[in-house]
């Protein structure tokens, strides 16, 4: 089960940090592909790979051009998972490759942010995470989350990239701890995120009708 939780793996006290601090020691000195990264996270690949593709939109560290195919990726891989498939990649979103020491950058600009959600998440709220159907449910909406971070957006307005990233961490980290609290959290989120954008595409379209109808007065 791609998006099985830290007591279903071989390790039941490793954490999201643990592989982490793992894929940087073991991709630390060389560029890596997508697909690397996938054989090297084995059972979970699904669910870490898309915490990991959103870390460095988490903070004002990022890597520019980069939401785009990272957001592809979180994209595919929750809908595979929503629609009950093991996890897979096109061979060209596998083979994008990572930049050196690229996984000490996403430590450096995620590990706070995953260390606090991290403590935060414990299972609870059992009844949003006691059917497959609702996980996969939960995914769908980590799946609505990566169609805006992969928009390619400019830099204004702000945070466009960082609330979906944030949205799709704090969903898939909760689901993997089946924390439904968490889970409620990520939800809500998500709401204010979709007006925010709303918000901002009334803004720019507000402001493209006012600059025509200037300059056809």
């Amino acid at each position: 089960m791609p998006f099985s939780s830290p007591a279903s793996t071989s390790d039941p006290l490793r954490r999201l940090s643990d592989d982490l601090h793992a894929l940087s020691v073991a991709f630390s000195d060389h560029a890596v592909t997508v697909g690397e990264v996938m054989e090297k996270l084995g059972a979970r690949a699904s669910a870490l790979l898309i915490v990991i593709c959103c870390l460095p939109f988490c903070s004002p560290i990022t890597i520019p051009g980069m939401s785009t195919p990272f957001g592809l990726v979180v994209l595919i891989l929750s809908l595979r998972f929503a629609a009950g498939l093991p996890p897979w990649l096109p061979a060209r979103l596998r083979a994008v490759r990572l930049p050196p020491r690229f996984f000490a950058r996403v430590l450096e600009a995620g590990s706070k942010v995953v260390g606090w959600i991290e403590r935060q998440l414990r299972p609870r709220w059992d009844w949003l995470t006691d059917a497959r159907w609702k996980i996969r449910l939960h995914t769908l909406v980590v799946a609505a989350a990566a169609v805006l971070l992969l928009l390619p957006l400019p830099p204004v307005p702000p945070l466009t990239n960082t609330l979906p990233a944030l949205v799709i961490v704090i969903l898939t980290m909760s689901v993997l701890e089946r924390d439904g609290f968490g889970i409620a959290a990520g939800h809500a989120l998500f709401v204010l995120t979709v007006g925010y954008f709303a918000f901002w595409a009334t803004v720019i379209v507000e402001t493209v009708r006012r600059i025509l109808e200037r300059f056809a007065g």
